[in-house]
């Protein structure tokens, strides 16, 4: 006997394929079962889907008999297949981009019998019985770490920790791991962190914690940055069970977990958690509606939450959901240091075109003699990002971007950070001919240049000569880069630590007394109405590294500071981080937005369109969103015109948004899925026949 069943398998997003395709099978296949499939002239890999038979609609397609079945493996459970039908249907995806997306690439190339041969390597779950536990000394917990630790255990969340730099966040999550797991000898947990390199260190602390008792194998990470064979080692053993704790980034949100009890979503205000391509899901937002889902407790961390966070973390008589945890004070050694003293320079009182003012040259002087660390921030890499000729106004523009391509010194190129069009650096000006072509603005690289000129003649306490590092993605490119120059500086072996935001989140260096801001002034003025909230977490997240270590600073007779370089010292963000004042922070960004009618008070979607000239991009947003009135529900969504992108032009395609808007997040939903169809019948209209693509982006970080 045929059956015929629901399979859902990778379909492009302009196919307008977005829900299972229906195969012959000769037996009854479990949903959740993975199965290799024909589509077109390949061989692909489907998840089976709960669909009944009597509804499967074939279309008037021969229908075609699957090729195999994934033997050995358990099928996907319907928690997990609940999980990626919302985040399809949320985002505005297809069914099978977002499934086939969350399972490891490897897995998609396997047949019956590689995978079975796989599954014979992989590790079981040990029995934390059999396993040789050693004692693992505990720190000593504070008051507020045992109040916090006894509100997760005793309520049902989501809970908001928020937690000043250094309070001991990571030991409030390793202490509710372990309580679960030794609660419930089934039970996973799910911590997530945003960035890739702080995945090493938190894997350590967990290893070192949990491996003594629950073994080696209880413990996985999975982010991109891992090979497509550990990345399906992970996947399996998280999927089997053998795996209790599951780290990792974003894309962790959706490993197969059948025993998952807690979420932990470490930095959650961090922009990192929202994917930019594809599915653009937020893994925080999904970790809290997956703990609902599955009966799971989710916790949210963060010294800045995000404003969405900390809204819905006010009081239940408000309507707040969240329960918030606080933690303000920080721990150990670091209690005594207390948060660091923040500094304020007025540019404006300063020289024209200093890069370090005076009273901030000396203090980094003063610092470094006496043998201690301090690190510069500036989120701008390169050595300048612009390069241009002062006779003819030329400048470094890249020919297939509406963008400039940033001067790197070390390379002696103009490399465009959209499209990666590099070449070499002109020796005069391609316009005039005029020699003096010279650097505008400035980045890392002429940081870390100007950093050698400034401590030119200090020296260490030993007598050596000052040694300075700079963290960003070009000078960690290398496998292993990042590691070790991080290692270098936990060592003591730089005492000038200069980088992107890649330095200012979740390192805990010892020994760094002095944390200064470079220019941070640009995201005060930003068309970006989130600018000042990424700025104030990042600069709250910098300073924070300054000073955790109470014993090396007293012994240094010395204090933790912040400094920041602004020509606004008086602007209201500077005065709330001088205070270390969030919740001041907060109150203030959320009366502005709810003024403006801006989230967490509106809902809102960009509709993005890349075609060959920015005219059909505009074109085909503008005849949607006409074509969209008649839809149910129109009346209450409010479509802003197209506008071009902040950067219109990438990899000579032109680039068009459009905003929507809605008081209502379900009004926005079912106007998104209803609007589905016409924007596919739009496409095909004759006058849009330059589109490229368009892609909608629900809850959008960037504007």
């Amino acid at each position: 006997m045929t059956h015929r069943i629901a399979v859902v398998v990778q379909t492009p997003a302009h196919s307008g394929l977005s829900g299972p395709l229906t195969y012959l099978s000769p037996e009854p296949v479990a949903p959740g079962t993975l199965v290799r499939v024909p589509l077109g002239k390949r061989e692909t890999l489907g998840v089976v889907w709960p669909v009944p038979e009597a509804e499967l609609d074939s279309a008037g397609v021969a229908e075609r008999q699957i090729a195999g079945v994934l033997g050995g493996l358990p099928p996907l459970g319907q928690a997990w297949m609940r999980l990626v039908s919302f985040s399809a249907r949320y985002y505005q995806r297809s069914l099978g981009e977002v499934a086939l997306a969350a399972l490891p690439p490897q897995l998609r190339e396997l047949g019956p019998e590689q995978l079975a041969r796989r599954l014979k390597r992989q590790p079981v779950a040990a029995d934390s019985a059999d396993t040789q536990a050693s004692a693992v000394a505990l720190p000593e917990l504070t008051a507020e770490q045992l109040e916090v630790t006894r509100a997760i255990e005793e309520g049902s969340g989501p809970f908001l920790l928020f937690g000043a730099t250094g309070s001991g966040k990571t030991e409030v999550y390793l202490r509710s791991v372990q309580a679960l797991l030794e609660r419930d000898p089934t039970a996973q947990a799910l911590v997530m962190v945003p960035e890739i390199n702080l995945t090493p260190q938190l894997e350590e602390r967990f290893q070192a914690r949990f491996a003594p008792h629950w073994g080696p194998q209880a413990v996985v990470s999975m982010h991109s940055g891992m090979t497509n064979p550990q990345r399906l080692k992970s996947w399996l053993a998280a999927h089997g069970g053998a795996a209790r704790i599951v780290l990792g980034t974003r894309m962790a949100i959706f490993a197969s977990l059948p025993g998952l009890r807690l979420i932990i979503v470490d930095e959650e205000h961090d922009p990192s958690y929202k994917q930019q391509e594809g599915a653009r899901y937020s893994a925080r937002d999904l970790a809290v509606y997956r703990a609902q889902q599955e009966g799971a407790k989710v916790l949210l961390g963060s010294a800045t939450p995000s404003l969405e966070s900390w809204h819905h973390s006010r009081p239940a008589a408000e309507g707040g959901r969240y329960q918030r945890l606080l933690m303000p004070t920080r721990v150990g050694a670091a209690a005594a240091a207390g948060l660091p003293r923040v500094c304020r320079v007025d540019m404006n009182r300063q020289p024209r075109g200093s890069v370090f003012s005076a009273p901030l040259s000396a203090a980094l002087r003063e610092r470094v003699a006496r043998g201690e660390q301090v690190m510069i921030f500036l989120n701008r890499r390169g050595y300048s990002p612009v390069l241009h000729c002062r006779d003819c106004g030329w400048k470094s523009e890249c020919p297939h971007c509406s963008a400039f391509r940033v001067f790197h010194k070390i390379d002696r190129t103009l490399r465009c950070h959209h499209c990666g069009f590099t070449q070499p650096v002109p020796r005069a000006c391609p316009e005039c001919g005029n020699l003096d072509i010279s650097p505008l603005g400035r980045g890392t690289e002429q940081l870390e240049e100007q950093l050698a000129e400034l401590f030119e003649g200090t020296l260490r306490p030993d007598g050596q000569p000052v040694r300075i590092a700079r963290i960003d993605a070009d000078s960690t490119r290398a496998k292993g880069a990042l590691e070790s120059q991080l290692a270098q500086v936990h060592t003591g072996e730089v005492d000038v630590l200069v980088g992107t935001q890649m330095i200012a989140k979740g390192h805990d260096f010892r020994r760094v007394t002095l944390v200064a801001a470079i220019n941070p002034d640009g995201a005060l003025f930003s068309s970006d109405f989130r600018a000042p909230e990424r700025l104030f977490a990042l600069l709250m997240q910098a300073g924070g590294r300054a000073g955790r270590d109470a014993a090396f600073v007293s012994a240094q007779n010395s204090e933790g500071e912040m400094w920041v370089q602004t020509f606004h010292p008086d602007h209201p963000l500077f005065e709330a981080l001088k205070r270390h004042d969030y919740p001041a922070f907060a109150a203030q960004q959320l009366r502005e937005r709810e003024q403006a009618g801006m989230p967490p008070f509106s809902f809102q979607a960009l509709v993005r369109a890349e075609a060959r000239s920015q005219d059909v991009a505009q074109a085909f947003l503008n005849a949607a969103s006409a074509a969209g009135e008649a839809l149910p529900g129109a009346e209450q969504v409010f479509r802003f015109p197209a506008v071009p992108m902040t950067v219109q032009r990438v990899a000579n395609i032109e680039r068009a948004q459009m905003l929507i808007e809605s008081d209502s997040r379900a009004a926005l939903q079912r106007f998104l899925a209803a609007w589905q169809g016409v924007l596919h019948a739009t496409r095909s209209q004759p006058e849009h026949k330059g589109l490229i693509r368009w892609a909608i982006d629900v809850d959008p970080l960037m504007i």
